[in-house]
């Protein structure tokens, strides 16, 4: 047998020993510019890239880091995506993923009625589940055009394009939410499109609008997790939806890509976006072929923390960025951009010359920037638990100018 495809415990325990180093300062490999022609060999390699993977990357669970919608991951994730490295489980086909296709149905069914659904399956991100939802409209619903705000996520404007339907962007008002006074007054033709949480600003359009259009989907990417916590009601409506996106890899902590579609009726929508092949054993559902066993992260993070732990967790997190709107509101240098609905924390100076200025002071990985109606915006995510909320607000709070006397 040949050894680099059995189990070595040496050279797994190097690589947990070599996660647990800091390697901030190391140097990093200088790789070739050229495929080497003999390797160095699996212990080396480990030994050599450490200090550019674990080294480089962003530290997304520093105190600091409140800039962006990737978590940290919690260290159960870790373990099932070493399992499913060793295991290479493809769920297209029955024969090769015999517990994890369990597994997926099981995740999907326990979260799919937080948000009205019946059903689904997990795609590697909210981009496939919102082009799978669409797909499954135009099908089922004979859609020619998708209709969407402004605000809403690129993943959109993009499936529109792919599936042929032509494309509608709907004005937002002073918060960021689609204005419903701007839509057409006939959706027959039409599948609506809500954000549950835009990218810039965390808003939520009015998810009463469901049910007006032939179809209407929900990309609750950012905001769906809000439905296990304490804050559920600010989603009300969804539960009308024909469908639903929600990424895992955002607000349930999961690695990348971790997501979910769900729908109102999944044998429907699942049969609209079905193909057979003589070499399966069951029909392909929805646009991947080939997929790896995703679920079972999500499966052992819900049932390490359970419905509540899940929740305290969000709720942490909207409460750091609370704390955050509050003082940017109190302090009369700084302009909020609205009261942040799911997270999402937008401001700036309120002199608009000391923007970049402040950017340049602010620590590496604490907050990212947007621009809405050409005017920049500083933004912070609330998507890490750990972050230490009173340390970033004594750093903004240095690096303005002293108020005025």
């Amino acid at each position: 047998m040949d050894k680099e495809f059995a189990f070595d415990s040496d050279g797994l325990h190097r690589a947990v020993e070599l996660m647990g180093r800091d390697f901030s300062r190391a140097e990093r490999l200088d790789l070739p510019t050229e495929l080497p022609p003999f390797g160095i060999g699996s212990s080396a390699a480990l030994t050599a890239l450490a200090p550019s993977i674990l080294g480089g990357a962003a530290r997304l669970g520093e105190a600091t880091s409140f800039a962006h919608m990737d978590p940290p991951t919690p260290w159960v994730t870790w373990a099932m995506t070493l399992w499913n490295a060793s295991l290479n489980q493809n769920l297209l086909h029955p024969a090769t993923s015999p517990v994890a296709r369990q597994m997926e149905e099981r995740v999907v069914a326990w979260l799919a009625p937080f948000f009205g659904m019946n059903g689904g399956h997990m795609t590697p991100g909210s981009t496939v589940a919102n082009l799978t939802a669409l797909w499954a409209a135009r099908e089922c619903a004979g859609v020619t055009e998708v209709v969407a705000s402004a605000g809403a996520h690129l993943s959109i404007a993009k499936a529109a394009h792919i599936l042929g339907l032509r494309y509608l962007s709907v004005p937002t008002d002073a918060n960021g939410s689609m204005d419903a006074g701007q839509l057409p007054a006939d959706l027959r033709k039409s599948a609506l499109v809500l954000t549950a949480g835009a990218t810039s600003t965390g808003a939520i359009d009015p998810l009463d609008l469901a049910c007006r259009a032939a179809w209407t989907h929900v990309d609750a990417a950012w905001a769906g997790p809000l439905r296990l916590s304490k804050f559920a009601q600010l989603l009300a409506g969804i539960e009308s939806a024909d469908s639903v996106a929600v990424s895992a890899h955002k607000w349930l902590f999961q690695p990348k890509e971790s997501a979910l579609v769900l729908f109102k009726d999944t044998e429907k929508a699942h049969a609209a976006v079905s193909f057979g092949g003589a070499y399966l054993a069951t029909p392909n559902v929805g646009v991947l072929g080939s997929h790896g066993a995703a679920a079972t992260a999500l499966l052992a993070t819900l049932l390490a923390w359970g419905r509540e732990g899940v929740a305290q967790r969000i709720e942490h997190c909207m409460d750091l960025a609370r704390r955050l709107s509050d003082f940017v509101a109190a302090d009369e240098r700084l302009a909020l951009y609205a009261e942040p609905q799911t997270g999402i924390v937008v401001w700036r100076p309120g002199d608009a010359n000391l923007f970049d200025q402040v950017m340049h002071q602010l620590p590496v990985g604490s907050t990212s920037t947007t621009s809405i109606g050409g005017v920049k915006w500083f933004r912070n995510v609330a998507a890490n638990p750990s972050a230490d909320i009173d340390q970033l607000i004594t750093i903004i709070r240095n690096v303005l100018p002293e108020r005025a006397q």
